[in-house]
């Protein structure tokens, strides 16, 4: 036992520094109600604090939260003591669920005709290697429920997702016999890829109004890809206008003295041909007539004009 120096007290007042004068080490000590009587020499106060200390919660108690589930530094925070007062009767509990979870690996899986003939260990380990898991990398552990049944959980860590499986472990025959208590120990049991995925529905409404948003968009591009253009309008063709024979008919020959007033009627007749065209233009939407079956013959007034009657 080596022997230590007081330094003095730490910052917060609570907490004596001592050093090793050999070596320089320092350690510190808590200065609670035990340091101060243990200082005095009143060995019955100090007798006294450990009972009061002790009495908070007792190795029982200590036990059985243990053998539940819980931590030596749950325990300990939840009796304000130090861990390793809690770790002295924890330890054989410790051990006991380490076994209990080792045991459970040899156990049978219960299967709708009844016990598997693989343990619990085999199946997951197959299960591990097709999904491409490390085996050895899950983590076993063990505590006792409420009902006073043994629950199993197996802990693995896949990508940065942290899984649990938990079983109910019945001791028994042959290894005893484990039950699926959540989904992720009925896929660990049941791997095959011919299982119905299951659906997962939208967060929130507007996620649902999202999804049928892009479904509709989805329909609408079909529909465009899937209809025919429409043909186009056909070219409206363009009306014929007749073309109208304007040449004069050659008039016979007229006496010399006549000549002279042949002048002014030319005038009139190119007047008589621009109304003729327009007539004819008026009149192009109209059937045609029917011919006669005997020559016409122009008359006096259409030679001397020089143009074609239309009767």
């Amino acid at each position: 036992m080596r022997a230590l120096r007081v330094v003095g007290l730490d910052e917060d007042g609570e907490t004596v520094i001592c050093e090793d004068p050999e070596n320089g080490d320092r350690f510190s000590v808590p200065a609670d109600e035990r340091l101060r009587a243990a200082a005095r020499g009143d060995l019955t106060r100090l007798g006294q604090v450990q009972i009061e200390m002790e009495a908070q919660m007792r190795p029982r108690e200590i036990q059985a939260r243990v053998r539940a589930g819980a931590s030596v530094e749950d325990v300990a925070t939840a009796a304000g003591i130090p861990e390793q007062r809690v770790e002295r009767y924890a330890y054989p509990v410790l051990l006991e669920r380490a076994q209990i979870a080792e045991r459970s690996q040899r156990a049978h899986p219960v299967r709708e005709d009844g016990p598997d003939v693989q343990t619990l260990g085999e199946v997951v380990a197959h299960t591990f290697g097709m999904r491409g898991h490390d085996f050895t990398d899950a983590n076993w552990d063990a505590w006792r429920g409420e009902d006073g049944k043994w629950v199993v959980r197996l802990h693995w860590q896949a990508g940065r997702s942290e899984n649990h499986a938990h079983w109910v472990f019945h001791p028994g025959a042959h290894g005893g016999t484990v039950a699926p208590l959540d989904d992720h120990a009925v896929d660990l049991l049941d791997p095959s890829p011919n299982r119905p995925l299951r659906t997962v529905r939208p967060v929130t409404a507007l996620a649902r109004e999202a999804l049928e948003l892009d479904e509709s968009e989805e329909d609408a591009v079909e529909d465009e890809a899937t209809t025919p253009p429409p043909p186009a309008p056909p070219k409206q063709a363009s009306p014929v206008i007749p073309s109208l024979d304007l040449e004069p008919t050659p008039a016979a020959p007229e006496p010399e003295p006549e000549q002279s007033q042949s002048a002014p009627l030319a005038e009139q007749a190119g007047e008589d041909d621009l109304e003729a065209v327009e007539d004819e233009a008026a009149r192009k939407t109209e059937p045609a007539r029917r011919r006669k079956n005997h020559p016409m013959v122009p008359s006096w007034e259409d030679v001397l004009l020089g143009v074609r009657s239309h009767r």
